[in-house]
């Protein structure tokens, strides 16, 4: 089983929207040596929704042999059309992930029947483990507990990214779903907290930025050692903060960026981060110690 601090990756771009490639490969270094313990490529935060396929999978070739199994590489492989998921779910594998990240589908807003037939045809069609993704302040559907937990009979089925912030609703999964099956935070505000009721780990975006720090407070969280986990998440609570107060991933490739770690690119309909948020990003690394 998948545990820890796994970063939901940006996908480093120049400023006229191309991937970079190879500030793509210093990123995966960058957490290899940092302590991240698996790179999530093409999420939500790696901006999919703007990626078209032959370099969304490139982009996942690229992450997956330049860390040539130093590192486990999970790909986004969601959609909202179900024949298009299990298209990017096979060419994932194919480039050399070992998960894929399959978000709830969006926009055709589904009934639970419709999001467990989805799910079940894609864990049908494709020979991968396969991580649920509930984020309906995104899909604006929203998968269930007791939908996630008829999927859990589903053999490579393997885990949940719960993207909702609802601590009383992951504490209710953490007693019903079977022990071998993934349950990780997509809220870095109330990681912490996730893991200490029973998560195995957090799917961060915090950690593009933090990689040390948010490594070591989910090993402290995982170990039950509280006070340290409280300690170290102090450090990094600006950061869950102030990476969210722009549409993400704005505010954290502006902090990669502002680090030298990669340039300062995205693409439309992302915008560059207003000038209103700069001081309170910078404060937020200095208090993490990335400044």
């Amino acid at each position: 089983m998948l545990t820890g601090s796994l970063v939901a990756l940006v996908t480093p771009m120049f400023e006229d929207g191309q991937v970079d490639f190879e500030s793509l490969k210093r990123l995966v270094d960058f957490h290899i040596d940092n302590g991240t313990d698996g790179i999530v490529a093409v999420g939500t935060t790696g901006e999919s929704a703007t990626l078209g396929v032959e370099e969304h999978i490139k982009v996942v070739q690229t992450v997956a042999r330049h860390a040539a199994g130093r590192i486990t590489i999970i790909a986004g492989t969601g959609g909202n059309s179900t024949s298009e998921a299990i298209e990017l779910a096979a060419l994932a594998k194919e480039a050399g992930a070992s998960h894929s990240l399959s978000v709830v589908p969006y926009y055709n807003k589904p009934t639970q029947e419709g999001i467990y037939q989805h799910y079940r045809k894609i864990a049908e069609s494709v020979d991968i483990p396969v991580i649920l993704y509930n984020v309906p302040g995104r899909t604006v559907a929203d998968m269930s507990n007791d939908t996630t937990l008829r999927l859990t009979e589903i053999d490579n089925i393997v885990g949940l990214k719960d993207a909702t912030g609802d601590i009383g609703r992951a504490c209710d999964l953490f007693m019903r779903v079977p022990k071998n099956f993934g349950l990780y935070s997509g809220d870095d505000a109330t990681g912490m907290a996730f893991m200490l009721c029973g998560g195995n780990g957090v799917i961060s975006v915090t950690s593009n930025v933090a990689p040390k720090l948010m490594s070591a407070m989910c090993k402290a969280a995982l170990s039950g050692n509280i006070a340290e986990a409280r300690l170290l998440n102090d450090k990094l609570q600006g950061l869950h903060k102030h990476l969210f107060t722009e549409p993400n991933p704005i505010p954290a490739k502006w902090a990669l960026h502002r680090m030298g770690l990669m340039p300062d690119g995205l693409r439309l309909p992302l915008t560059p981060m207003g000038h209103g948020s700069v001081a309170n990003v910078e404060n937020a690394m200095r208090q993490a110690e990335v400044l």
